[in-house]
């Protein structure tokens, strides 16, 4: 599996088995998340084995159960880390499920203190939200997804890559699922703007990967 096949079966999971995640897959964990800090000057790291981080009040709202594993999401506190986050973050979460693994993004039901206890954070980094890792319960549920004429404007004659991309970004988790974003494209410059909704810019990273993924990089450029 890829991480492109993976964008059709990966669904978020709060639920998890007390099975712990082989040392073999932690290593392909923590090599992927190096090569994503490498990329981008980010400060990702895997923890495991530490339920403290959603236990208590919080975990219980989210609804989240028995996480005992996750990805925390860290980096320089610049103005673009959340995009940055963003998009590694779902290359991350993608990447897990490719190893079987389940995930789910969470920005406010877990305790950050205890995250940041469990993490090495510098005082000029931010510990923007986490990825819970595991062996889920279940495999989740897909969610409701937008028209791609609600995404973007003229969606007659379409250069198939575009399409496959839009389809591809429709996938992506984004924020209480609102899915506040609008692609728009000349010839092959492509951009994508929030328009409104929690964590937006980590949402256009996450949803920047699934267009990329979908449409293949050798075929656009960003604008």
């Amino acid at each position: 599996m890829t991480n492109l096949d993976a964008v059709k079966t990966r669904h978020s999971v709060r639920s998890y088995l007390s099975k712990p995640i082989p040392e073999d897959i932690r290593k392909q964990l923590r090599e992927e998340i190096h090569r994503c800090n490498q990329a981008d000057d980010l400060h990702i790291q895997l923890v495991t084995e530490a339920p403290e981080t959603f236990s208590g009040f919080l975990a219980r709202y989210g609804k989240f159960e028995n996480v005992r594993n996750y990805i925390a999401l860290i980096g320089p506190n610049t103005p673009d880390l959340d995009k940055k986050i963003g998009y590694f973050g779902e290359r991350l979460a993608l990447f897990a499920q490719t190893l079987g693994l389940n995930t789910c993004w969470v920005a406010m039901t877990f305790r950050k203190g205890a995250a940041k206890a469990e993490c090495e954070v510098s005082k000029r980094e931010k510990l923007v939200c986490v990825l819970a890792l595991g062996y889920g319960k279940t495999q989740g549920t897909s969610h409701k997804i937008k028209a791609l004429d609600e995404i973007c404007s003229d969606t007659e004659q379409l250069p198939e890559w575009y399409r496959q991309g839009l389809e591809c970004a429709l996938l992506a988790p984004t924020a209480m699922n609102q899915q506040k974003f609008r692609f728009s494209r000349t010839e092959n410059f492509v951009s994508v703007k929030a328009t409104g909704g929690f964590y937006s810019s980590v949402n256009i990273g996450i949803v920047k990967y699934h267009f990329e993924l979908g449409a293949g990089t050798e075929n656009f450029k960003w604008k």
